[in-house]
């Protein structure tokens, strides 16, 4: 088990000029169709495992073992539960000028164009990948210190035979996913995503529909991922979620998270759901 700063399971961390962290638990299985995973990550599978499915491939991580996701693609995830009762993962994410500066100091790595599983890891990456969560939780690492330990982690994926691609040609929906995703509340739209891309709402319709998708699909998907997120690794209630994600009532989120997923939020939450009914017990 790897061991983390007191209460870092309930929330997102976010450290400018480092990465983001945050821990996943779940007390049943769950599958997730199109998970859009937004920039490059690193999951560590502490209990349960974990299936995925990308275009070409699939793996599955178990208990001990790492993927190395790619950014800017969709893939199948399915978190299921292991002996212990329950599916426990976390997760790392960097800042993008610490994966620009390992790219270009190491061009002659291999690519990861969908995932790298990292299976057999010695116990040095492990206690790597505990180091890096625990500089991006706060400041009491220092801020060299804190990039220091998340560059390490980059070079421990490259000696497992890749890394994470400096930039790459990325299709108008994914800019406009990471666009929208930087402030999912916000109303967006078509005239003023189309203002920020410096196209008309009919060019902007156009080529969204020659890549299959629509500005209202990219939204919905957008907010229903983030509030996975939330979910998942936080302990806001869901009519906070539904706020933070642009609905005015939790009854509307749910309906749109139900059509996303194929269940409700509760769902997610049902590990927190079963310790209070247990404390409530005589």
């Amino acid at each position: 088990m790897i061991a983390y700063p007191t209460g870092s399971e309930h929330r997102i961390a976010l450290r400018s000029g480092v990465g983001a962290t945050a821990g996943v638990v779940q007390e049943r299985e769950l599958a997730f169709k199109r998970l859009f995973i937004e920039g490059p990550i690193l999951i560590v599978v502490e209990q349960g495992s974990k299936s995925l499915r990308w275009p070409g491939g699939a793996c599955e991580i178990r208990a001990g073992e790492a993927i190395a996701l790619a950014g800017g693609q969709s893939v199948d995830v399915t978190n299921r539960t292991g002996e212990q009762g329950s599916y426990r993962a976390r997760w790392v994410a960097w800042d993008g000028a610490l994966i620009a500066a390992h790219a270009n100091a190491h061009a002659q790595q291999a690519v990861i164009r969908h995932a790298l599983p990292i299976t057999g890891a010695p116990a040095d990456f492990i206690a790597a990948f505990g180091q890096a969560a625990e500089a991006m939780e706060g400041e009491r690492v220092p801020l060299d210190i804190a990039r220091h330990r998340a560059a390490e982690l980059l070079l421990w994926i490259g000696l497992h035979g890749g890394r994470f691609e400096q930039s790459r040609d990325l299709t108008l929906a994914v800019k406009l996913r990471r666009m929208v995703g930087g402030d999912v509340a916000r109303e967006w739209s078509a005239g003023v995503v189309a203002s920020e891309f410096a196209v008309s709402e009919a060019t902007l319709r156009r080529k969204l529909a020659d890549e299959g998708t629509s500005l209202s699909a990219i939204l919905v998907d957008a907010r229903m991922t983030f509030a996975l997120q939330l979910l998942q690794s936080t302990a806001q209630p869901v009519t906070q979620i539904a706020l933070a994600v642009g609905y005015q009532t939790p009854s509307q989120f749910a309906m749109r998270f139900r059509d996303r997923f194929g269940f409700a939020p509760t769902a997610v939450r049902g590990h927190r759901r079963q310790t209070v009914l247990e404390s409530l017990r005589p």
